[in-house]
C-alpha cells in the first residue's frame, strides 16, 4: 500500500530529563514497529523514549495518536478506528525528533477488513402455545453488514411471519444492528412447531458467518374431545382468546353458565351421546384482532353458536379462520359485529347450516362461498348492515374499503342476481349496505309461475301467471336503505309474499346517491300500498297509481279492481 505525505496531527509537551550521550545518539525509540489489529479497531499502547522534543505523525485519518507530541519518555495510545471496507488496510505512524527529521521510528498499523457475515444475539427462541394478541411477538436484533431477506420455510408461514425492518448501511462495511419483529400464531395442535428462520444476502457475497434462528414453539393444552369436561374447557379457552368482557365463573357448574344451553334429553335432536354437552353457546362483548379461535372446534355437539359485538370491528378485515368450519353438525351460526369481510373457503363444509346470520360486518361483496349448493339447507340468510360508516353520497367520496355490499362484480352494479336464484329461502334481508343499480327482472328466469300454481293455491293471485318465479318460498325479503334504482321488476311488485312485509320499511325505501350520482329510489314506486286481501273469497293484487287513471280515484284513496 502506497504512503501518503505524513501529516502532524496534534501538540503536546514532556519533560524529558537525565540523557547521555549515548541517548542523544540513538535519538528516538518505541518498544514495538507493528500493531496488527482486528475490523473492529480499539486502542494500542506504545512506550516512547527520545533525548529531545519529538512528535507522532500519521498519514491516514483512521489512526489517532495521544500525545502527539512531547519531550523524553511517554505513554503514547494509538486509536485505531473500526474498519469500512472488507479488505485489510495499512497505515504507518512516525515518531520523529521535533529538531532533526532524520532521528525517527516508523510503526506500522495493520487491521484486516471486515467479513460479510450476518450474526444473531440469539440464535433460538422459544414461544408458548398461546398469547394474548398484543403479546404474540418477539424481537431479534441482527448484526450485519449486508443487506438481507427473511426466509421462512414454507409449512411455518401460516403461522410466523416477519415484521417490516431496514438495512441502513451508511457506514460502509461496518456492521449494523437491525431489529426484526416476528410475529406468531395460536398453536392448536397437539405437538410442537418448529421453524428454521434464514437470512439471505441480497447481493451475491461470501459469507464469513452466517446466523440462523431456530423458533420452537410448545404444543397445545389437550381438551379432551367430544366430553362435556372438554366444552367446558374449550368455552373458557375461546372466551380467553375473544378476550370477552365477561366469563364464565369456574367454580360454577356448566348447567348455570349464562348464554350457555346443554343437551337434554326431550330436545329436537337430541341423542344420549349428546347429553350434557354444549347445544348453545353464545361469545358476546369481546375484543380481538383475528377470525374465530381454534378452541371452536372442539364444540362438536353445538347446534347453534353466536359471537356477537366485537370491540372497533369497523377497523378491521378479518376472515373466519378454518376452525369454525369443522363443525359440520351446526345449524344455526351468528357472528355479527365482527369485522369479517370474508369466509374461509372451507365454510362450505357447514352443509347442515339452516340460518345464517352475518350482517353488521364490513364485507363489500357476497362472499364467494356463499351459494345455493354449498348449503342446500340454508332458509335464512342476514347479511344487513355492513358499513363501516355512513356515506350519503357515494359518488363524493374516494373511500375505499368503507364496508357495504357495494358491487357484486367490478364489471357490474346489478343486485347480486345468484340470491334471488336460492329457492330455499324464506328469509334475505341486505338492508342497510350500498348496493347499486337496478334489481334484475328475471324476465329469462326458467321458472315461472303457472295457471297450475294458481290452481293449487288458493291464496295466490291470478296477476302472478306467467311472473317469474323468483324467491317463491321468502316470508322476510328486505333490501330498504340502499342505493338502488330503476323499475320495480314485475316479479316483486307481485310478489305474495308482501302479505307478510311491511313493504315501505324493508323493501321501498332508499337513499342517498349512488356511485354516478343519481338519485336512489325506484320510478315506478307505488303511491299507495296495500297488501294482498281477501275479498268474497278473491285475493285483489297491489296495483300502482299510474295503472289507474285519476278519474276512477274517489276521495283520494286508490279503488282496486278484482283481478
Amino acid at each position: 500500500m502506497k504512503l501518503k505525505s505524513y501529516i502532524a496531527v496534534s501538540l503536546c509537551a514532556f519533560a524529558l530529563a537525565g540523557c547521555s550521550d549515548d541517548d542523544k545518539k540513538i535519538g528516538v525509540t518505541v518498544d514495538g514497529d507493528a500493531i496488527e489489529i482486528g475490523a473492529e479497531g480499539g486502542t494500542r499502547n506504545i512506550k516512547v523514549t527520545a533525548d529531545d522534543a519529538w512528535i507522532a505523525t500519521t498519514n491516514d485519518p483512521w489512526i489517532t495518536i495521544s500525545p502527539a507530541n512531547g519531550r523524553g519518555s511517554a505513554q503514547c495510545r494509538i486509536i485505531i478506528d473500526s474498519a469500512l471496507r472488507n479488505e485489510p488496510r495499512q497505515g504507518i505512524v512516525r515518531i520523529q525528533n521535533q529538531n532533526d527529521w532524520e532521528e525517527r521510528r516508523d510503526i506500522t498499523v495493520s487491521q484486516d477488513g471486515y467479513d460479510y457475515a450476518i450474526t444473531l444475539d440469539d440464535k433460538e427462541i422459544n414461544v408458548s402455545n398461546y398469547a394474548a394478541y398484543d403479546d404474540r411477538s418477539f424481537d431479534v436484533r441482527v448484526k450485519t453488514n449486508v443487506d438481507f431477506d427473511i426466509e421462512i420455510p414454507e409449512e411455518a408461514q401460516a403461522w410466523l411471519t416477519a415484521g417490516d425492518y431496514k438495512v441502513e448501511l451508511d457506514r460502509g462495511l461496518r456492521p449494523r444492528e437491525v431489529t426484526v419483529r416476528f410475529n406468531w400464531g395460536i398453536n392448536s395442535r397437539d405437538t410442537e412447531r418448529n421453524a428454521v428462520v434464514k437470512f439471505r444476502p441480497k447481493d451475491e457475497v461470501t459469507l464469513a458467518r452466517q446466523d440462523e434462528l431456530s423458533v420452537n414453539q410448545n404444543a397445545a393444552e389437550p381438551i379432551e374431545e367430544d366430553t362435556r369436561a372438554g366444552d367446558s374447557v374449550a368455552l373458557l379457552a375461546i372466551a380467553r382468546s375473544l378476550n370477552m368482557w365477561e366469563s364464565w365463573e369456574t367454580n360454577e357448574k356448566m348447567d348455570n353458565w349464562d348464554n350457555v344451553v346443554l343437551w337434554e334429553e326431550g330436545m329436537d335432536g337430541y341423542t344420549p351421546e349428546k347429553a350434557g354437552r354444549v347445544k348453545f353457546a353464545r361469545f358476546s362483548t369481546f375484543g380481538t384482532k383475528e377470525g374465530l379461535p381454534f378452541e371452536v372446534q372442539y364444540l362438536t355437539a353445538a347446534d347453534e353458536l353466536v359471537f356477537f359485538s366485537n370491540t372497533n370491528w369497523t377497523t378491521f378485515d378479518l376472515s373466519t379462520g378454518e376452525y369454525i368450519t369443522k363443525l359440520g353438525q351446526l345449524r344455526r351460526l351468528t357472528i355479527s359485529g365482527y369485522g369479517l369481510v370474508d369466509l374461509d373457503p372451507d365454510f362450505k363444509n357447514l352443509k347442515n347450516l339452516e340460518s345464517l346470520d352475518i350482517s353488521v360486518n364490513n364485507f363489500e361483496k357476497i362472499p364467494e362461498v356463499l351459494t345455493k349448493e354449498n348449503f342446500p339447507k340454508l332458509h335464512a340468510l342476514y347479511l344487513n348492515t355492513c358499513q363501516r360508516g355512513v356515506i350519503y353520497d357515494l359518488s363524493n367520496t374516494t373511500t375505499t374499503h368503507f364496508g357495504g355490499l357495494f358491487e357484486e362484480t367490478d364489471q357490474t352494479r346489478e343486485f347480486p342476481r345468484r340470491l334471488l336464484e336460492w329457492d330455499n329461502l324464506d328469509t334475505l334481508t341486505l338492508s342497510v349496505n350500498y348496493l347499486q343499480g337496478r334489481i334484475p327482472d328475471m324476465k329469462d328466469y326458467a321458472q315461472k309461475y303457472t295457471q297450475a300454481d294458481i290452481s293449487a293455491a288458493d291464496s295466490l293471485p291470478q296477476a302472478l301467471v306467467g311472473t317469474p318465479k323468483v324467491l317463491p318460498n321468502i316470508k322476510r325479503f328486505s333490501i330498504n336503505q340502499n342505493r338502488l334504482t330503476g323499475e320495480l321488476p314485475e316479479w316483486l311488485l307481485h310478489h305474495p309474499a308482501l302479505d307478510w312485509m311491511d313493504p315501505f320499511t324493508l323493501v321501498f325505501t332508499q337513499e342517498g346517491k349512488d356511485q354516478d350520482g343519481k338519485l336512489a329510489g325506484f320510478t315506478n314506486e307505488p303511491v299507495l300500498f296495500r297488501s294482498y286481501f281477501f275479498q268474497s273469497g278473491r285475493i285483489l293484487s297491489v296495483l300502482r297509481r299510474k295503472e289507474i287513471p285519476r278519474s276512477e280515484q274517489k276521495g283520494g284513496v286508490t279503488e282496486y279492481p278484482d283481478t
